[in-house]
């Protein structure tokens, strides 16, 4: 353990900012907007030393996302393909037989994925139509995998019946920060979702919970959602970051590029904040050269998407993921024992 490691176990100041391997929820925008500045060297080696605290430095966790229902969503979130405001060409598909699902979990094992991922676009799921989707759980948990489902907002006792399920994480998505999110979804507030969480958490269930970057917002907006997402009580267990994929057809098809440092800087940051969480490179990682992918596993990215394809967008095949893996040398974090 290095000097900074060991000091960062209890403590230390980075740059004036109190830098610590154990959660805290108390961060101000302020201390956030500090890490951000810090010298590239400087961030990226303070997130590495904080990831080491609590996690294997050369492991990764494996998921697998499946589309269970694919687009009609009613939603106008403005980078989805889903949302059947917009004309994008995509080829949807009501909910999938309970058989399939169990065969595509069954090959993402196989794979090497611990995790499944099920997604289905809606606002938010009827009792009826929750039904089947408990019965996937139940199917995809006595394969041995961890289960996560993302379903849009849920109503109340909605989450108790996904746990008893046997539902583990529950994915929701702030996006952006307060002030961003209404230049990009008009459907639903902020507190909407806060209050999903909310219910997840009820619940006893895991929460997985990032944003996605590249669409436009500024740096105050990436550092007021990676604030938010620090100081929720308890922070998720599971925070992806996704660098907006443009689609033809919505919205923001035509966004700029975010800078390939900058969203290194975003694993970095949310490495140092939320020192217990997975952090999880997803959508837009297609794109990514081996080189950037690389540096963000080195800022504390330590789960992937594991699969040729994420809800409707492309995804690094699992071929290529090996060789990445061995080129780096990193395995495939444990999953469940069976």
């Amino acid at each position: 353990m290095s000097a900074l490691e060991k000091e960062t176990a209890a403590g230390v100041a980075v740059r004036g900012v109190r830098v610590t391997a154990e959660p805290r929820t108390d961060w101000t925008e302020r201390e956030v907007e500090a890490l951000f500045d810090l010298p590239f060297n400087d961030l990226v080696y303070s997130a590495q030393s904080v990831h080491r605290q609590h996690f294997a430095p050369n492991t990764v966790q494996v998921s697998t996302l499946l589309s269970i229902k694919t687009g009609a969503c009613p939603e106008d979130c403005a980078y989805c393909p889903q949302s059947i405001r917009f004309d994008t060409g995509l080829n949807g598909h009501d909910l999938m037989p309970l058989d399939e699902v169990r065969a595509a979990a069954r090959r993402a094992k196989e794979a090497g994925a611990t995790r499944f991922c099920m997604g289905a676009s809606y606002r938010g799921p009827k009792d009826s139509q929750l039904e089947p989707i408990l019965a996937m759980i139940q199917e995809v948990k006595a394969l041995g995998l961890e289960t996560c489902a993302t379903l849009g907002l849920l109503r109340p006792r909605q989450a108790e019946r996904l746990a008893e399920a046997g539902l583990d994480y529950y994915n929701h998505n702030l996006d952006s920060s307060a002030e961003f999110y209404e230049k990009i979804i008009s459907t639903r507030t902020y507190a909407d979702r806060l209050e999903t969480l909310a219910r997840v958490r009820d619940a006893g269930l895991k929460v997985c919970c990032g944003g996605i970057v590249g669409m436009g917002e500024t740096r105050a907006d990436r550092i007021g959602l990676l604030h938010t997402l620090a100081t929720l009580t308890p922070q998720p267990e599971s925070v992806p970051i996704n660098e907006l994929v443009p689609v033809p057809g919505t919205p923001l098809a035509s966004a700029t590029p975010l800078d390939p440092f900058e969203f290194v800087r975003c694993i970095a940051v949310a490495r140092i904040l939320m020192p217990r969480s997975h952090v999880r490179l997803s959508a837009g990682r297609s794109d990514f050269s081996d080189e950037l992918q690389a540096l963000c596993f080195f800022a504390g990215a330590n789960s992937i998407f594991y699969g040729e394809k994420l809800l409707t967008t492309g995804n690094p095949d699992t071929a290529a993921d090996r060789r990445l893996f061995e080129r780096l040398g990193l395995a495939p974090e444990a999953g469940l024992a069976n």
